[in-house]
């Protein structure tokens, strides 16, 4: 019996010290270090760097097991394929099958990017590119650089970049701007989070470099929508030995030395690209809408040259409308004048207009529209009855309580009748105006927007007045509709700082198309005193003179916009803050950015950022040089203001070296617990 005990218990310490060491080797807290070690690839199938690959297989085996994080954006395979490959992580093992036709004398890179990560600890392996050669030598030329926003210099993360030889093709044919639009890249490359790519595998020779926002996996501009960026300068790849600094660690936290370390630098490793949407020249009719009885809208995908032609096919469209029109003319709102029109619920028209044709040609297009209002003549009417009878109801049990006391000549309570109750005149319904903020910038002025538009403005009816002590003081002003929109109008006044001022409009003063009149008001107007500002005087130096420069806040929102004159922009009345400077070259004079056209060759209008932030105080003059191209435009743009932020590089979580400071932290801690005594 004894003998058999001390069997089990033999039994039991063998299981339990296999249970303590199998749980060390996972790197439990208490058990062995943890795994630190990033994944290392062991062998390949073709081997690395092969030559005359035949094989559309490739197998890559590691020392440990291994994951693929977001291997659809993170890998990609140059030459493009236009069958997507199939990559499978599993176990110790990656495999990428090419769907595509191998070609001939081609390298061919996958490029992992930092998608591979150990199974355990999510280890790095770092970035890992792998590559063959359908022919007798490996192409190992690299170029690099970034794409950015043209409108805003932001990065652009995963938009594919890709090359185009500027040699002849297998058809004696010689480079043209084309073969963006008819011919797959050559090779490609993806953007990460700080729009930096890098195209590998690329064969001596000259090449151009395009973006492309691939939104149909062609590898080609397919589609007018596509984000694209280009340029003319011709690339050609090169390379020198170079050395860079590097790190020597002694363990998890401590470092030796910084060493430097001898790499091949690849040339150039600084091309931008300004990537764009095409400035919608495509014309056609995106949607009309009625949404009430009084106005209709039409919708264009483009700028029209003149207003669409309308006929009406059950009224009479001559003089029959009041035309609202954005300045492109690509949205328009017709206001209706006639009750007669208006009150049908379906407005039958032929509407004609310049539209674009299959071979991107514009040609006259008539359509039959059918605009039935949301807002019928049956329900508007339904529901001025409704407001009318609440209102009857209102006022006559306002008129009983009134009288609720009178008696008749018996004395007795009278009870009226509602046919007895007179009834007061229905009170006019007048029409809502916005008014903007009345706290204003000495270089501000005031804006009314009406919701209708506007048949007349008695100005007379306007009463200005600055406020003096206890008196006031008749000033002059000037209002008047605004040209890119005809139902705001603009208070003008030559404001004085540090003053208040005192507008009283008369009742009726505007009257709309449809005779609704305004309500008399009266507003006080405070202007702002000079010590609550700064001035910022900026210097711009080489420049071009239609550089328009914009004071921007710390949203990257435009604050202040100034057109430069003689080689400069002021900027007065500022609010103290921390402020940022973009400009942009206005090549058309149109106030606006205007973006770019790959077939017009158009590039957008060139941006730029002030590198750095300007700190701005109440009653400083802060006067400030600017050498738009001082800065590579790829470093321009202030991180504060950039959006898109550079992810995080994935590293080694030294959980061993963790671990260590807090068993320290730890025996600090019982020490002077222990001295304490």
């Amino acid at each position: 019996m004894k003998n058999r005990l001390s069997l089990i218990s033999a039994v039991l310490m063998v299981v339990f010290t296999t249970l303590i060491v199998a749980c060390a080797n996972m790197g439990s807290p208490d058990g062995g270090p943890y795994d630190e070690t990033p994944p290392r690839v062991i062998s390949t199938s073709p081997v690395y760097g092969a030559a005359n690959a035949k094989s559309q297989k490739i197998t890559l085996y590691f020392d440990e097991n291994i994951k693929l994080e977001n291997a659809a954006e993170k890998v990609i395979v140059s030459p493009p394929q236009i069958e997507q490959p199939e990559i499978d992580a599993a176990g110790k093992k990656i495999t990428v099958t090419l769907l595509d036709s191998l070609k001939p004398g081609q390298t061919y890179t996958i490029d992992f990017s930092d998608a591979i990560e150990d199974n355990n600890e999510g280890n790095p392996m770092g970035d890992y590119a792998f590559t063959f050669s359908t022919g007798d030598h490996i192409d190992t030329m690299q170029v690099s650089g970034h794409v950015l926003d043209a409108s805003n210099l932001e990065p652009i993360k995963g938009m594919m970049v890709g090359l185009y030889s500027m040699g002849n093709d297998s058809l004696g044919n010689e480079f043209s701007d084309t073969v963006f639009r008819t011919k797959p890249f050559e090779r490609i490359s993806r953007t990460d989070s700080r729009g930096h790519f890098i195209i590998k595998g690329i064969a001596p020779g000259n090449y151009r470099v395009y973006a492309l926002q691939d939104q149909d996996q062609t590898f080609t501009y397919s589609q007018n929508s596509e984000m694209i960026g280009f340029n003319d300068l011709t690339v050609s790849p090169s390379s020198r030995p170079d050395v860079r600094p590097d790190t020597v660690w002694h363990d998890s936290i401590h470092y030796d030395s910084v060493v430097w370390k001898q790499y091949t630098h690849f040339f150039p490793d600084d091309i931008t690209l300004l990537a764009f949407n095409r400035a919608n020249d495509d014309k056609h009719l995106l949607k009309s809408e009625r949404l009430t009885l009084k106005n209709f809208t039409l919708y264009f995908t483009g700028s029209q040259d003149s207003l669409p032609q309308i006929k009406g096919m059950n009224f009479d469209a001559t003089d029959a409308f009041y035309i609202h029109s954005t300045e492109k003319k690509d949205t328009i709102t017709y206001w209706i004048r006639d009750s007669l029109i208006y009150n049908l619920d379906t407005l039958q028209m032929s509407l004609t207009y310049y539209a674009t044709d299959t071979l991107n040609q514009l040609v006259l297009q008539t359509d039959t529209l059918d605009l039935v209002s949301r807002q019928s003549k049956a329900k508007f009417d339904k529901q001025q009855k409704e407001e009318y009878d609440e209102w009857v109801e209102n006022a006559r049990e306002e008129y009983r309580n009134q009288h609720r006391d009178d008696r008749d000549e018996n004395g007795k309570k009278i009870k009226l009748k509602d046919e007895e109750i007179p009834l007061p005149p229905y009170p006019e319904k007048f029409m809502d105006v916005k008014v903007s903020n009345t706290q204003i910038d000495p270089d501000r002025n005031i804006d009314f927007t009406f919701p209708e538009p506007i048949d007349t403005l008695f100005a007379e009816m306007f009463h200005f007045n600055e406020k003096i002590d206890s008196t006031t003081v008749e000033r002059d002003f000037i209002i008047k509709r605004l040209e890119d929109n005809d139902m705001i109008y603009r208070f003008y006044a030559e404001w004085q700082p540090d003053a208040n001022y005192e507008l009283i409009i008369d009742t009726g003063a505007v009257v709309s198309i449809y005779g609704k009149r305004i309500a008399g008001s009266k507003k006080t107007i405070k202007v702002k005193g000079l010590d609550g500002y700064s001035t910022l005087f900026v210097a711009l130096q080489g420049a071009d003179p239609s550089a328009v420069v914009q004071l921007l806040n710390t949203s990257d929102a435009v604050v202040k916009t100034v057109k430069a004159a003689n080689g400069s922009a002021d900027f007065y009345f500022v609010n103290p803050g921390t402020y940022y400077l973009r400009m942009f070259y206005d090549r058309n004079g149109n106030g606006i950015w205007d973006s770019g056209n790959y077939d017009l060759h158009q590039q957008a209008e060139e941006t730029y950022y002030y590198p750095g932030a300007l700190n701005l105080k109440a009653q400083w003059d802060v006067k400030q040089t600017w050498n738009p191209s001082s800065t590579p435009i790829a470093r321009q743009k202030p991180n504060a203001i950039t959006k898109q932020k550079p992810e995080k590089e994935k590293e080694v979580k030294n959980r061993n070296a963790e671990r260590e400071r807090q068993k320290k932290g730890k025996n600090t801690k019982n020490s002077r617990n222990n001295n304490r005594y």
